[in-house]
């Protein structure tokens, strides 16, 4: 069965319904858990750039510390399921590219996302990182329909 999975997270309240759902998916395993967020290349907009070249220690700090902090929580509720976790930040603008990339990369077998349950044409509008990884990932992907609030 899988032994290594992915678990990319957002920092939404979603994200936490999933969490909780992907440790007890693991724990059931046996498997373990590479946590992976991205954070928005904020220096590819006029702002950024501003901010980056009048303070770039702390243009690169503020984008890690977002970042830091959704993992760490990830981390620490996996070494209080007593998983084996590891954690991976990136910087990019195409959230499923980098889930892709990094899945390779830690040699997953398997990527756990959510489903955010929009339907219809906003869902078509909206498009989904799931979606996109859904339909770009070698790997298989486990879908968890997560609900805000749990």
């Amino acid at each position: 069965m899988y032994r290594h999975i992915l678990v990319p997270l957002d920092g939404s309240e979603l994200a936490g319904s999933l969490l909780a759902q992907a440790l007890e998916f693991a724990c059931a395993l046996g498997a373990r858990i590479t946590f992976f967020t991205m954070a928005e290349d904020y220096g590819a907009t006029q702002e950024g750039a501003l901010m980056r070249t009048l303070s770039p220690e702390t243009f690169d700090n503020e984008m890690k510390r977002e970042a830091a902090d959704i993992l760490l929580k990830a981390m620490e509720a996996g070494q209080a399921a007593a998983l084996v976790c590891e954690a991976v930040v990136r910087v990019g603008s195409e959230a499923y590219v980098q889930i892709i990339q990094v899945a390779r990369e830690k040699g997953c077998d398997l990527i756990y996302m959510a489903s955010h349950g929009r339907r219809g044409l906003k869902a078509l509008m909206l498009g989904s990182q799931t979606q996109k990884v859904l339909t770009h990932s070698p790997l298989p992907v486990f879908v968890a329909k997560a609900a805000a609030g749990s």
